[in-house]
């Protein structure tokens, strides 16, 4: 198969879909692969990087559109790249589609067969491909929303840390999977008073077991939401319900009662953000006022710190890519984990989620690819 990479065009994205070394693994599969020129400069790998490792470099994104069998990207398609699409082309990359109608429009217009990061799972009932960059964004979450906080930024002026003397910030995590998670690590780590809010009771038991006592876990209800939120400096966003959009459990009625200059950061805003105020923000233009509440809500945040993340990315996207380029749609048909990344093929929806969410009639992944 002939596998292409184009250069990211997202704003202020550095990652790449394919690095040299996961470009190795796939010409050692005998596949050819075609990179656009600069697509590594955002994580220092150039040209000569990708043609020692196997590649051929191409002059333009166009290129690789017209002449790859299989596109692997980071981001959505943006609308000059949706466009290029064609029918029987693999897309493989991230699509969150639920929040983007115009998006979904693009994509099943082009009749491209697209497999989304986000909905690929595992055998634990896990998200395997979005893990990675959760784990990133978690961590990347408490770094943000402590700059955030610094008063010269509009924040409120608390150190998360505190001082010998001084009571440290508080930290509120809506959400206990692995953004969470990393966030609370993060967070911890800098001696910040920590609260994890979540509806899965067993999850809540699993945080308190890691934690030993560092962080509180709190079942979610409106009421301790409210609490907690009311009395938090930096409070974050870290809900996900697989593949759909996210549920507004912060409202616009509940920002009068937080601190003026209290900091949110909207980890789910990929999904429509869980917060009622938020609005897909850019790291050149990362943050927004309402209520005097501080939004951090940067839509791909993992892009910031591209060497780690698209490092992280590759080890964990290689090898459901291998099995595309060695199998074609054959993979998806046989292997249910790929086939709950089939978000679109050939015009249909095929994704619960995003059949709900977009008002969709849903094509079954396993009627549409036949499977027995």
């Amino acid at each position: 198969m002939l596998v292409g990479c184009p250069r990211e065009i997202k704003n202020h994205e550095y990652r790449v879909g394919l690095t040299p070394a996961s470009v190795r693994e796939y010409v050692a599969h005998g596949h050819q692969v075609i990179i656009e020129t600069g697509a590594g400069e955002g994580i220092g790998a150039g040209d000569d990087a990708y043609r020692a490792a196997g590649a051929t470099i191409v002059p333009d994104a166009a290129t690789v559109f017209a002449r790859a069998d299989m596109i692997v990207k980071v981001k959505e398609p943006q609308p000059s790249e949706w466009a290029q699409l064609r029918e029987g082309q693999l897309l493989y990359t991230y699509l969150h589609l639920a929040p983007d109608p115009e998006q979904t429009r693009g994509l099943l217009a082009s009749g491209v067969t697209a497999i989304a990061y986000e909905t690929v799972t595992d055998e634990r009932g896990g998200l395997p491909l979005l893990a990675p960059m959760s784990e990133v964004a978690g961590r990347l979450s408490i770094q943000a929303g402590a700059t955030a906080l610094q008063k010269a930024n509009g924040g409120l002026g608390v150190l998360l840390g505190g001082v010998p003397g001084v009571a440290p910030g508080k930290v509120v995590v809506i959400g206990g999977g692995v953004v969470g998670l990393h966030a609370a690590l993060m967070a911890t780590g800098l001696g910040a008073e920590v609260t994890i809010l979540d509806r899965s009771l067993p999850r809540l038991r699993t945080l308190d077991e890691l934690f030993r006592g560092r962080v509180k876990t709190l079942y979610s209800t409106t009421e301790a939401l409210e609490n907690e939120i009311f009395a938090a400096d930096l409070v974050i966003g870290a809900v996900l319900v697989p593949g759909a959009a996210a549920p507004k459990l912060v409202t616009r009625e509940m920002l009068p009662g937080m601190k003026a200059g209290a900091v949110m950061v909207d980890v789910a805003i990929d999904q429509g953000g869980c917060f009622e105020t938020s609005h897909a923000t850019t790291h050149s233009d990362p943050t927004f006022v309402v209520d005097g509440v501080v939004h951090y809500c940067v839509a791909n945040m993992p892009g910031a710190v591209p060497i780690t993340s698209a490092t992280a990315l590759n080890n964990a996207t290689l090898h459901y890519g291998l099995m595309l380029a060695d199998k074609g749609l054959a993979a998806v048909s046989e292997d249910r984990h790929l086939r709950n990344g089939l978000n679109i093929h050939r015009g249909r929806v095929t994704n619960a989620a995003v059949a709900a969410a977009l008002g969709y009639e849903l094509a079954a992944p396993e009627a549409v690819l036949k499977v027995a």
